[in-house]
């Protein structure tokens, strides 16, 4: 914590000081009024010494450096207006300065105004075109920007969010927006997509795509970093900020904002390990994402994300971007998955790189009264199946993995069912690795998604099977005690890489599932904890109304859970079920039982996490449970056939400790 946070957190007067001075200036153009809600009063604290790319802390300002010599000066018709006026002088410049700015000014086109659609604000930023990709361009800014209307997915993409009335927000670039030009000038591209945005623990990044005619051209990275004394130029669009000093921004800004400027600087601290790229050139709030630009030879060096008022602003580094262009992304990982990722293509496996599998094995429990079998997937979705060119007549249907199975339906292009054995005494913690994604040559590469059809904002790409479930090995690591077990737990991890395990999941699901995450994590807690086996049921809740959120890609309202073990100190099984829904299933429950009154003013809010009855979960599904329901605490007294004559049993979970068992 820095010591002006020590200050803010002990004085609530000062806090409140801050808090209206601030609102009286960026905050209040920019329709804000709360510290809290730029994240000035909080922040997450950076993990290492080399992650020194981020905006983290309430000191890291768009900041006026050099209170004189440093003008922001103003551009008209893509050209920088030199000599307007006193302040506007360039002598603390070597000569020949305004020539080398003459010669940048080709990159003045290529730099826009990152501008909202049905957000609050109406911009947020700056962004220029970092590279061509196809008919398309690729526009670079800072996350903290992007943010302000996009979420970050899981596999590091951004989708856009909504606003309360759910009305989804959207972006355009404009590249005009200089000082005097008509509103009938602007030259606004839509944002179609937004292909990465950066994790808080990393670099201040995000990429934007933006299609459309006469696109401007990328500019030029640079082959080497900046180097200290370097003349180096910010391209951006300043905006009011009381951050700074008001004298000081009357005197260099004229109280005129909003507009595109070209602001001259110099390196005072070259990128090295461990330590930020830092230059003096003048910025205010609405620089962020502004292209560092190195006089000598017109090509960037950097992104500028942050200053501090008198002392230096900073940037991203050109390699960074280089690494990101490249594809070399940084993946958000948990804390138990702590290792480095990285997103990449693609890949197939055919059905000899998939030999010996052995799948789902429904006596992992014992034999007898403790087998768990596969339930029986209703008439409708059976004929759907698709059938491995492995397929074994004992395991119909199913598409073995090491430790889980997959029962895949052809017309969803999406797992119908999956089952995995879990062995809490032989866990083995696997690092996450490179995230990498595969299609299965079992069964017909046309009925399974790929990477490109996650790219619509309102889906995400998740595991049915998780990713940590399966990891285990009985068998001791050939090193001996202590040494990773790299057999079948390695090998079972990977093996949930596979598109026949990705459940296609809704963008407001994923944003509001923790409790399904925290319930996913407890169960395999308690595995682990208490050495447990157990096996997991997952699956959608597959409906005809079902949203079809881009061809060939339908996204379920609900998924389903059902989890079994061995009930302590007997030889019987022991059976819960979850659901995770905006209330459907229980609505629709309740009309089927007659209680009108039931769901009178029943409102479908939010993602919620329930228990429920077994036979009540079958109902719904129409898959065939039976095994399992007479073990099951919450509904057991009814037999699957009386279900109709009695209450529907649920139970709404805002924590785990309320599951019943």
């Amino acid at each position: 914590m820095t010591t002006a946070q020590q200050r803010l957190q002990e004085s609530p007067m000062l806090r409140a000081a801050l808090e209206k001075q601030v609102a009286g200036g960026l905050l209040a153009r920019m329709g804000l009024s709360s510290l809290a809600v730029t994240g000035l009063g909080s922040h997450p604290a950076r993990s290492t010494a080399d992650q020194l790319e981020n905006v983290s802390s309430m000191d890291d300002l768009e900041a006026i450096v050099q209170r004189v010599g440093r003008p922001p000066l103003l551009i008209k018709n893509n050209q920088v207006v030199l000599g307007a006026g006193q302040d506007d002088s360039l002598d603390d410049f070597p000569p020949g300065t305004d020539a080398r700015i003459r010669g940048t000014e080709k990159t003045i086109p290529s730099v826009g105004r990152v501008e909202f659609a049905n957000f609050r604000l109406a911009w947020g930023g700056t962004g220029w075109v970092i590279a061509a990709e196809g008919a398309d361009r690729i526009v670079v800014t800072n996350r903290h920007v992007a943010a302000l209307v996009a979420r970050r997915t899981a596999d590091g993409q951004g989708i856009f969010m909504r606003d309360p009335s759910q009305i989804r927000y959207g972006a355009s670039l404009d590249f005009n927006e200089e000082f005097g030009s008509l509103a009938s000038e602007a030259t606004p591209f839509a944002v179609v997509d937004v292909p990465y945005l950066a994790d808080t623990t990393s670099p201040d990044v995000a990429f934007l795509r933006i299609t459309g005619k006469n696109l401007p051209s990328p500019l030029a990275l640079a082959d080497s970093d900046a180097a200290v004394g370097d003349l180096v130029a910010l391209v951006g669009y300043p905006a009011y900020d009381d951050r700074n000093d008001a004298s000081d921004m009357a005197r260099y800004f004229r109280d005129l904002y909003d507009v595109k400027r070209y602001a001259p600087g110099k390196i005072l601290q070259a990128l090295a390990p461990g330590v930020a790229l830092r230059y003096d050139c003048t910025s205010l709030g609405g620089n962020s994402g502004s292209p560092l630009i190195r006089l000598v030879d017109g090509k960037v060096v950097g992104l500028h994300y942050s200053g501090i008022y008198g002392r230096f602003n900073s940037a991203v580094g050109v390699r960074t971007l280089r690494d990101l262009l490249d594809g070399r992304r940084p993946i958000s990982i948990t804390a138990a998955d702590a290792g480095t990722a990285e997103a990449r293509r693609d890949g197939i496996h055919n059905p000899t790189d998939l030999a010996g599998r052995a799948g789902y094995d429904p006596h992992f429990l014992g034999t007898g009264d403790l087998a768990a079998p596969w339930p029986v997937i209703s008439s409708t979705l059976a004929a759907d199946l698709a059938t491995p060119s492995d397929e074994l007549p004992s395991q119909p249907s199913e598409i073995r993995y090491t430790h889980f199975g997959v029962k895949f339906s052809r017309s969803r292009s999406q797992p119908a069912m999956t089952a995995v054995n879990i062995d809490g005494q032989h866990h083995v913690a696997i690092k996450r690795g490179d995230d990498r994604w595969f299609q299965d040559g079992r069964i017909p590469l046309t009925i399974q998604l790929r990477k490109e059809d996650y790219a619509h904002p309102d889906i995400d790409r998740g595991h049915l099977v998780r990713r940590e479930d399966p990891n285990w090995d009985d068998t001791p690591p050939a090193g001996g005690p202590g040494e990773e077990a790299n057999g079948l737990a390695r090998r079972a991890n990977d093996d949930t890489f596979h598109y026949t395990n990705a459940a296609v999941q809704h963008g407001d699901f994923n944003s509001s599932s923790q409790l399904w995450l925290g319930l996913e994590n407890y169960i395999l807690t308690s595995i682990k904890t208490h050495g447990f086996k157990a096996c997991v049921f997952t699956g959608p809740v597959m409906r005809e109304d079902d949203q079809q959120i881009a061809p060939g890609v339908i996204a379920p309202r609900e998924f389903w859970k059902l989890v079994v073990m061995e009930a302590s100190g007997t030889r019987a099984l022991h059976a819960t079920a979850y659901v995770i829904s905006q209330g459907e299933m229980i609505r629709e429950l309740l009309e089927r039982r007659a209680r009108t009154e039931a769901v009178e003013g029943f409102v479908l809010g939010a993602y919620r996490t329930f228990q429920i009855a077994i036979a009540d979960l079958a109902e719904s599904t129409g898959h065939d449970f039976s095994r399992y329901v007479p073990f099951d605490p919450l509904g057991a007294v009814a037999a699957q056939e009386e279900a109709a004559h009695v209450e529907p049993r649920y139970l709404p979970l805002d924590a785990v400790h309320q599951i019943v068992l």
